[in-house]
């Protein structure tokens, strides 16, 4: 195992991580921008190192800046967290040259999957479910036209090098595909400098659901059960569970094999989530794969007792998953909200400012993954994510009540600070979640009822990848 990691993020995950690597009597390197200077991690960690202002790109994005870092301080691998660096393969590649352990799949594998062509290819060949539509990117209007008109409307443009529900059209009408297929090509060469696209069916009734795969480099893949992702807004996601609600037991166990085929055709290792769309049939088809640990993962965790960043960190070291499929056998029901600072009132404007106010939910069973604390002052230039809240129950009636008490019981105020907490009450208490019936659409449904602006673009989940 390790004796010194850094921890190339902010925010909670920076935190969350830091604790497993405490536990585990791992040294803590705590990179922060100048913005961050007065951040948990930075106070909680072993070292820490200032890697640049507050502008991510001069900061958390600044490669060499990150791999000095661990230079300097002598640490042995570098754990990316989720967003930032966490999937660009350059970074990956630039860590094993420097001689770092980074905390994730090869390079070359991050660099496949994060081309959502080369990903659909791959999984294609691997047996994976697919939509109807293009393998190849599409590189000419005509020839995107045929595709589209073959497999029939509506369709969905996508980017091939996109990403977080950007870079993406849909078209209902054959007639409005050609500015279509032009206008996405010209904002995916703007947001990701790569104009490729590629084409395929359109889902509009459609829920989000993800498999959570670990896998060691001598091939062992194991899948620990699937999260429902459906309650969303422009394409980022608000509510997870696990397990999914309503899922036919084979249908999940289907899905659980082919996200496990799918990691090893590609030589997978270390934690990833193999995304799926599953329409109102229960039939499912392969979406992307995320190279990372996601933000939703403590549902997981609740539901199956296994610290995945535990696991990361013994993958990385070069150890065997101590577990083999028929071992995991996850229990009762895990809810997570993000609980971010913004004000649905006010279409959901980030509201930074100091927190004088911040008294996390408690009880049996819940969980609060946050970097708040009172006196801290959140910032305008990043995610607005201050808290995970994280409940198990036995049943999911019994979680969502749980769910519903602790965010009433949760205490954030400051100058100009609003969360979401109260809007995402509203959201899991709606009928249509509570029976399990909820698509996409919820967020817009239930900001209808109270009076509010529409969904702002919630869209189908084959529109998300947050």
């Amino acid at each position: 195992m390790f004796d010194k990691v850094l921890i190339a993020n902010r925010g909670e995950i920076a935190l969350r991580v830091a604790r497993t690597c405490r536990e585990l009597g791992i040294g803590v390197v705590a990179v922060h921008s100048s913005e961050d200077r007065e951040s948990a991690v930075v106070g909680w960690a072993d070292e820490s190192v200032q890697i640049g202002p507050a502008d991510a790109k001069r900061s958390y994005l600044n490669i060499p800046a990150v791999v000095e870092a661990a230079r300097m301080t002598g640490a042995q691998a570098v754990h990316p967290g989720y967003g930032f660096l966490s999937e660009d393969p350059d970074f990956a590649e630039v860590c094993s040259d420097a001689g770092l352990v980074y905390i994730g799949p090869p390079s070359a594998v991050i660099a496949q999957l994060g081309d959502k062509t080369a990903a659909r290819q791959a999984m294609a060949a691997a047996g994976l479910p697919m939509l109807p539509g293009s393998l190849e990117p599409l590189l000419s209007v005509a020839e995107a036209q045929r595709v589209a008109d073959e497999i029939d409307y509506p369709v969905i443009i996508k980017a091939a090098a996109g990403g977080g529900g950007r870079g993406m059209r849909v078209v209902h009408e054959a007639g409005d595909f050609a500015a279509a297929y032009r206008e996405t090509t010209a904002n995916a060469q703007l947001l990701f400098g790569d104009p490729r696209v590629y084409v395929e069916r359109y889902l509009a009734t459609a829920r989000h659901v993800e498999v959570q795969v670990l896998a060691d480099e001598f091939g062992n893949v194991v899948s620990l059960g699937e999260r429902d992702c459906t309650v969303q807004r422009r394409h980022q996601k608000l509510v997870e569970e696990s397990p999914a609600p309503g899922l036919p037991p084979a249908v999940a166990e289907s899905m659980g094999r082919a996200a496990v085929r799918g990691a090893a055709a590609v030589g997978y290792v270390g934690a990833g989530t193999f995304e799926f769309l599953l329409g109102p049939d229960d039939r499912f088809y392969f979406m992307e794969v995320n190279c990372r640990i996601q933000v939703e993962h403590p549902v997981t965790e609740m539901v199956t007792g296994i610290d995945l960043v535990h696991e990361q960190l013994r993958v990385a070291a070069g150890q065997p998953l101590p577990f083999r499929q028929e071992d995991l056998a996850p229990r009762g029901v895990a809810v997570e909200c993000r609980i971010n600072a913004e004000d649905p009132a006010r279409d959901f404007a980030p509201t930074p400012g100091l927190l004088r106010e911040f008294v996390p939910a408690g009880g049996p069973f819940v969980r609060v993954d946050t970097h708040g604390y009172p006196g801290y002052r959140v910032p305008a230039c990043y995610d607005s994510l201050l808290a995970k809240l994280v409940v198990w129950a036995p049943t999911r009636d019994q979680a969502l009540r749980r769910m519903d008490r602790a965010l009433g019981e949760f205490r954030i105020g400051g100058e100009g600070v609003r969360t979401t907490a109260g809007f995402l009450r509203e959201v899991i208490g709606a009928a249509e979640f509570r029976r399990a019936e909820h698509t996409t659409d919820i967020v817009g449904q239930v900001l209808e009822r109270r009076g509010g602006p529409a969904a702002g673009g919630t869209g189908s989940a084959q529109e998300s990848a947050a």
